[in-house]
């Protein structure tokens, strides 16, 4: 398994090395409409390579993703978390029950495991 995830990581980074070559030409990037940015003052552009622009969005959206699931997943963390407590509780309430009630229920088990008295020394009548 670890030799197919060495390939996909091999493979993969072959491709995102092609796709920079590709890409490498600047671009301008802007985060406002073009009569926009005036009205908020400054410029709101940026020229960079193409394929940084790819990758960054790339990130950005694997990230939002990422924040996504694990807000959307919350509840079902906190079930998890409130039935562990749970089964913790359960268990710990039967080993006390258990070390409460050890006694056998079977009376040929008591007899069995009840331990012996000792044995009085008396001497058997002579025939």
């Amino acid at each position: 398994m670890r030799f197919i995830r060495l390939i996909f990581v091999a493979i993969l980074a072959l491709v995102l090395v092609a796709v920079a070559l590709a890409n490498r030409q600047p671009v301008l990037l802007k985060a406002f409409p073009a009569d926009m940015g005036r009205f908020l003052g400054g410029s709101w552009a940026l020229e960079l390579p193409l394929f940084l622009i790819i990758f960054v969005a790339f990130a950005v959206g694997m990230l939002a993703g990422l924040i996504w699931e694990w807000l959307r997943e919350a509840h079902y963390r906190r079930a998890a978390k409130r039935g562990n407590v749970e089964v913790n509780k359960l268990e710990s309430e039967v080993d006390h029950l258990r070390e409460r009630h050890k006694a056998p229920k079977d009376d040929v088990v008591a007899i069995l495991e009840a331990p012996s008295a000792p044995k009085s020394r008396t001497s058997l009548p002579a025939r």
